[in-house]
């Protein structure tokens, strides 16, 4: 199976082009004012327009209002929507688009529980529990992660391209998200380190070879 990445917070037209030709299958736009890696309507619908077929615009909420949402939608074609708040399933279920929930791992949560409460959405994304939200580029423990979902699991929290061959081998998500393991300062990301990051993918997707 060939793992599917998506690079988040992107800002800047160049470093959608280097995420791109890197080999991102998807980038993710932040819309929540209160991150450093947040870009506006007219910014985002700049950055979309740069993107080829098959790679996916993905716009990050978090608690946002129907309204705000829907402002967003009416100028930029996003391909997925990806809720990190308290959104419950019919909020998430509202606009009409396929969509991905958070859900934030210690030990503890019971992740089959949450992931039932959500059965409409077109995966599920795990990441590091944190004060406030997103992971903070904080790795959780993978053991945490039960079989059985029934949507697919993308794996987030402090991947880099140091830890990511290891991640995909262990837990064998469906994608895995990054954002702060592939920057230089926030949201500004770093063209080496994305290249890197998507070559450790790809190593992990190779078959084990036994001497």
């Amino acid at each position: 199976m060939r793992t599917r990445i998506k690079i988040c917070g992107l800002t800047r037209a160049q470093d959608v082009r280097e995420a791109v030709a890197a080999g991102a299958d998807a980038i993710g736009f932040v819309f929540y004012p209160q991150s450093s890696r947040a870009v506006t309507i007219a910014q985002a619908r700049e950055l979309v327009a740069l993107l080829p077929p098959f790679v996916t615009a993905v716009g990050l909420f978090v608690n946002a209002t129907e309204a705000a949402v829907r402002e967003v939608l009416a100028e930029v074609p996003l391909g997925l929507l990806q809720f990190h708040g308290d959104e419950d399933a019919a909020f998430c279920a509202r606009f009409g688009r396929a969509w991905m929930k958070a859900a934030r791992v210690r030990a503890g949560f019971d992740l089959l529980d949450y992931a039932a409460r959500f059965p409409g959405a077109s995966g599920l994304l795990v990441d590091a529990w944190v004060e406030g939200y997103g992971g903070g580029g904080e790795v959780f423990d993978w053991n945490l992660l039960p079989a059985g979902f029934s949507a697919p699991l993308v794996l987030a929290g402090g991947l880099t391209p140091a830890n990511v061959t290891d991640a995909v081998r262990r837990v064998r998500p469906w994608a895995v998200d990054v954002s702060s393991g592939v920057e230089q300062a926030r949201g500004i990301k770093d063209p080496a380190l994305m290249r890197a990051f998507v070559a450790g993918v790809r190593k992990a997707d190779e078959p084990i070879q036994f001497s």
